[in-house]
């Protein structure tokens, strides 16, 4: 994306569809997970606390996004992050970014912390 000139507007909804993956605390809080090792979808509902179906719902936007494979084992389906050290270097960069612009993010109106546990729409 980071070509000469200015990048064609494909790529930009390209971007923008990758980054709604991350876009919800959990799916973020389901490949936190996935970094550490594959999981079924019985052990991430344990281990995040939702619903079945909302992790598969959340599992199914990961998937589509790329951002995770599944396999069947026996009766389970089996979940892995299809690029892991990409996505370390990600939330590398995320860290770093959000250390530079301080409390800006969780301040946003339209996307902030207050904006999404008042109702707003985050994801």
């Amino acid at each position: 994306m980071l070509a000469d000139g200015p990048p064609k507007v494909i790529d930009l909804a390209t971007a923008a569809a990758l980054f709604h993956g991350f876009s919800d605390p959990s799916r973020l809080a389901i490949l936190r997970h996935l970094a550490l090792g594959e999981h079924r979808v019985v052990d991430l509902t344990t281990q995040i606390g939702l619903a079945q179906s909302t992790v598969s719902q959340h599992l199914a936007c990961l998937r589509g996004c790329g951002l995770v494979s599944s396999r069947v084992e026996g009766r389970a389906t089996v979940y892995t992050l299809n690029h892991p050290h990409a996505l370390m270097d990600l939330w590398s960069a995320a860290e770093r970014l959000l250390g530079l612009t301080g409390d800006a993010v969780a301040l946003c109106p339209t996307y902030g912390v207050a904006s999404t546990t008042s109702g707003g729409e985050a994801s």
